[in-house]
């Protein structure tokens, strides 16, 4: 008792093959691949350095010259 023989592997081997079928099974096995190869790219793509130059803080005042935010209708007179 509490260990697992061969012919317990092999019935629950052959009822699982009877639930699900042989394509249904392979299917499974192959998204599952999927997911594992997908998790290691998202790992190994967080373990690449930042490249800094490429990131760039931009806004007001930053290399751009400040906006007028007021938009006024009215011609501006420059002898008041």
């Amino acid at each position: 008792m509490g260990q697992i023989g061969i012919w317990q592997i092999i019935i629950v081997a052959v009822v699982i093959l009877v639930l699900f079928g042989r394509g249904r099974i392979s299917e499974m096995m192959g998204d599952f691949g999927k997911g594992v190869s997908s998790f290691k790219k998202g790992l190994n793509d967080d373990e690449k350095p930042v490249d800094d130059s490429s990131t760039r803080i931009t806004g007001p005042g930053v290399d751009t010259p400040p906006v007028n935010e007021t938009k006024s209708t009215e011609p501006v007179d420059k002898n008041a």
